[in-house]
């Protein structure tokens, strides 16, 4: 029996039942874009821990047998998407599937989920961070937000860049491994840039700055880059949609008053992402 008869995209990231993040936000993104999301999780949220408390099942010591199902079957992907890794032994695990399942054309497409606003999560430590350089040197695309791309690259983070530095530090990334690289949500006064590189084309994109930061618009981004990629939508059009299809998500969130902590309402907009591809 062949199982392979649809693109298929293996997300692995955490799955969280509420707050709009994650495999939650991802898995209708990628299905919308006509193509099959096969989720493998990492840990089981009631809800993302931003709120004051949370349930959490820790997933990992299942992954593998989860993993050798899927070998079982003979499963053919089309891109490998990774979100948050929370511990050692996930970003290990992540480094194996890789190993397993990527063929000659299977993209793997990272986001380098370490820290925000200049500080790396508390909880990764110096092994893990070595451990996410692997990673990075076996994806084709990679997402991170300015404070991700600096840890990855060694140098202190600042909030006053000028555009030079980040394409020095682009570059970098991308001597790294991945052939398509995008620095995210990187703010000034009143706008949003994203800076993009790969061979011989790179370029800023920028949009009006709307309200504060809320959970998932990262999964949002990787998700549509990803399923992009294995339509073979260049780059920039690709960023250009993303970054398009988050500001009408955060629109319509401030129109309905939805709760920061909530995320976006993309599922009030999901439609139109359909039309943009």
């Amino acid at each position: 029996m062949n199982h392979n008869q649809q693109k298929k995209i293996a997300l692995i990231n955490d799955y969280t039942g509420f707050g709009r993040c994650s495999i939650s936000v991802s898995l209708p993104i990628i299905s919308k874009m006509k193509i099959q999301c096969c989720p493998l999780p990492t840990s089981i949220f009631s809800n993302h821990t931003g709120y004051d408390s949370h349930f959490c099942f820790d997933f990992t010591k299942y992954m593998k047998s989860y993993m050798e199902e899927w070998i079982k079957l003979d499963l053919r992907f089309n891109g490998i998407l990774t979100g948050y890794l929370g511990s050692l032994e996930q970003i290990r695990f992540v480094l194996e599937f890789i190993d397993q399942f990527k063929k000659e054309n299977t993209l793997v497409i990272v986001d380098p989920v370490m820290g925000d606003n200049g500080k790396i999560y508390k909880n990764y430590s110096k092994e893990m961070t070595e451990n996410m350089y692997k990673l990075i040197q076996k994806a084709d695309i990679i997402t991170p937000n300015l404070t991700e791309a600096c840890i990855l690259c060694n140098m202190n983070y600042k909030e006053d860049w000028t555009e030079k530095e980040i394409e020095t530090i682009a570059r970098k990334l991308a001597q790294m491994g991945p052939d398509k690289v995008v620095i995210t949500g990187m703010c000034k006064e009143d706008s949003i840039y994203n800076y993009y590189y790969q061979t011989n084309d790179s370029g800023w994109i920028q949009t009006k700055r709307m309200g504060i930061s809320r959970a998932g618009t990262g999964d949002l981004f990787s998700s549509i880059i990803a399923a992009d990629a294995i339509h073979g939508v260049s780059f920039e059009q690709s960023i250009l949609k993303a970054t398009h299809f988050i500001s009408k998500c955060i629109e319509k969130a401030i129109e309905m008053d939805i709760p920061y902590m909530d995320g976006v309402p993309f599922e009030e907009v999901l439609d139109e992402l359909q039309e943009e591809i």
